[in-house]
């Protein structure tokens, strides 16, 4: 018989090493693209999966099995990005970081897939004028296509707020775009 998922947590909060490392296993790519996202920067972002597993293995005695663990898992990781966008300098923009951009909206190749270190320069670029709220929120509902009210529960957010940190990131964005020429 397979184990669930619901399983390997329950045998994790047993202390069961094994079954956290398949948990690492299945979600450390998913923490990466958020921190990634979130940070634009990749030895920050392989920080922040470390911790967030970190504070997994501490805390998964208090998760409960009836919620989603992936949701949970974005909560611990996208708190961690926060705090290290509020303790860290304000993100600035590379001189390539507009180059790689117009490279990359210049792409008609739509299979293409971004190196990390171009997502980082776009991300850098679009997000060096949003909040923290507005980068966490866009990038959990844009750039990883979370539904609103799992970004609600993640970010402890209203609805409403959700949306207007949603609105205010995109405002700024498009702002963006067009200081660069697209509309």
């Amino acid at each position: 018989m397979i184990p669930t998922a619901t399983d390997i947590i329950i045998r994790c909060q047993n202390g069961d090493r094994d079954a956290f490392r398949s948990v690492v296993q299945n979600y450390q790519r998913m923490v990466f693209s958020l921190a990634l996202k979130m940070l634009a920067d990749e030895d920050d972002a392989k920080d922040v999966v470390q911790e967030t597993f970190i504070r997994v293995w501490q805390n998964i005695g208090h998760y409960d099995v009836r919620r989603p663990f992936a949701t949970w898992l974005y909560t611990i990781a996208s708190r961690l990005c926060i705090d290290r966008i509020k303790r860290s300098r304000r993100l600035v923009p590379m001189p390539d970081d507009e180059l790689v951009l117009h490279r990359f909206a210049a792409e008609t190749d739509t299979q293409r897939t971004l190196e990390n270190r171009e997502w980082v320069s776009i991300v850098r670029l679009m997000a060096a004028d949003l909040s923290p709220k507005q980068r966490l929120v866009f990038t959990l509902c844009q750039l990883e296509g979370l539904p609103s009210d799992e970004v609600e529960q993640i970010t402890g957010l209203n609805a409403r707020q959700v949306k207007s940190n949603l609105y205010a990131a995109r405002q700024t964005i498009r702002e963006q775009l067009k200081l660069l020429g697209y509309e």
